[in-house]
């Protein structure tokens, strides 16, 4: 039987809400129940790929769920019985299967891929390795084939909200692993930089990414009225716990990314006309959305009253240099040496204007942080891939326009559009280390109907 499956139809999803706490749980102290169920979820899955009958839905269900498990496999340090790039991995497989079976005929995307190739047959820094094309690379390759696998194709809202459901589960795993592996919060000293105490060790801007992103999607939960662990207080609460838990690591990318969605979703419903509220059954957003945001806008100020104050000079950009006078508070200080790396990227651009250096090179060949990779993924394009990932740039804008009124839900097309703008806005902190941007760009791409 397979597992995706009976996740979704479930009558108890109390139950799949405590699983996934007690995976993450347990993957703190062994991983290996966890192993055991990732491979057992991807062997139930594989299944699809030999029915008589191809459906783009299953297929979508399980790599949205599989890929989810991310960062959870990361932290867990599974590898290499689960790759540390698992995510880029299995989304490559399971896409380019999906491609071939449902016969996808997206241009555009194909478009896409092709001008990421140049980059492929060259290296100017001659120290790039394997790893460097898998790190650098495949994320955008994915992100173009999840383009031509998922642009235009028809779902309906009930198979959206089981994908975003299926997303939730293995963020909520890695909430409880953080819980037991992290110290108490009494013993934390909290400092104007990202804080890995309180991501286990591990890279705090993943951990704020993916916790972002658990806020957002259990915020559209709760406003949406839509059922998620049967109980709705807890779903409010698990809005609360994981933008509570994002802002601790004080790693403001993942939590921004979140709150531009919320916006999204405000400025919707607030435009959207009474007629059309009522007949789409949108939630009131002075009952509903209020109280959801005010738990967002709570755990802030928790947060900050525990930290004395530290979280919003964190996010107002303030470090200890900047606050003791020996540094000047700047756009590089505010982004914590992006800005810099970013510069570095774009002189490289320039002096190889129309190819670029090659894939992975960039970090090798940068004057200012050598050996540092890339966290704007523009930059990357441009002194990667030249003038190919200018253009690279430009049409995935542009994919992102057409996105506007495809649906005629008011609220489905700001949960589109929400999600195109977070894959977007990720790249400008994270690159694409994760699988978020070529997921949500995929899902912002779908046709939703009633």
């Amino acid at each position: 039987m397979n597992l995706i499956k009976s996740i979704l139809l479930t009558k108890r999803p109390l139950f799949w809400v405590l699983f996934h706490l007690l995976i993450g749980g347990i993957t703190a102290f062994t991983p290996y129940l966890f192993i055991f169920w990732f491979y057992l979820v991807l062997l139930s899955s594989l299944v699809f790929f030999f029915s008589k009958r191809f459906h783009v839905f299953p297929i979508v269900a399980s790599f949205s769920y599989l890929i989810s498990f991310e960062l959870l496999a990361r932290m867990g340090q599974t590898s290499p019985l689960i790759p540390y790039e698992m995510g880029k991995y299995l989304l490559f497989i399971f896409l380019c299967a999906g491609i071939v079976n449902a016969r996808s005929k997206s241009k555009v995307g194909w478009v896409l891929l092709i001008l990421l190739l140049p980059a492929f047959f060259f290296d100017f820094s001659g120290e790039v390795i394997f790893s460097d094309i898998v790190f650098n690379a495949l994320g955008a390759i994915n992100l173009c084939l999840i383009i031509i696998f998922l642009r235009g194709q028809a779902f309906t809202k009930k198979r959206l909200v089981a994908v975003l459901k299926l997303c939730i589960y293995p963020i909520i795993s890695v909430l409880s692993y953080l819980w037991i592996k992290n110290p108490s919060l009494n013993e934390i000293e909290f400092e104007l930089s990202a804080n890995f105490s309180t991501t286990a060790g591990f890279g705090s801007n993943q951990v704020s990414t993916m916790l972002g992103l658990g806020a957002f999607l259990m915020f559209i939960f709760v406003v949406n009225r839509w059922e998620f662990s049967g109980f709705r207080i807890l779903d409010y609460f698990l809005v609360f716990l994981f933008t509570f838990q994002g802002l601790i690591t004080f790693s403001r990318g993942g939590m921004v990314g979140a709150l531009l969605g919320v916006l999204i979703i405000m400025a919707t419903l607030t435009f959207t006309s009474r007629r059309a509220l009522h007949h789409y059954r949108l939630p009131n957003i002075n009952k509903y959305v209020f109280f959801g945001i005010l738990l967002l806008v709570a755990a802030f100020f928790i947060v900050d009253d525990f930290t004395d104050g530290a979280l919003t000079l964190r996010y107002q950009g303030e470090t200890a240099g900047t606050l003791s006078g020996n540094k000047e508070k700047s756009l590089n200080t505010l982004t914590t040496g992006r800005y810099d790396i970013f510069l570095g990227d774009v002189e490289l651009w320039l002096d190889h204007l129309i190819m670029g250096v090659g894939v992975g090179a960039s970090k090798y060949m940068r004057m200012l942080h050598n050996g540092v990779v890339a966290h704007v993924e523009l930059s990357r394009l441009l002194s990667e891939h030249g003038v190919f990932g200018l253009l690279f740039s430009v049409i995935l804008v542009r994919i992102g326009f057409s996105i506007r009124n495809k649906s005629v839900n008011p609220m489905i097309n700001a949960i589109l559009i929400s999600f195109f703008v977070i894959a977007l806005y990720t790249t400008f902190h994270a690159a694409m280390r994760t699988y978020i941007t070529p997921l949500l760009v995929g899902l912002s791409l779908l046709n939703v109907r009633k």
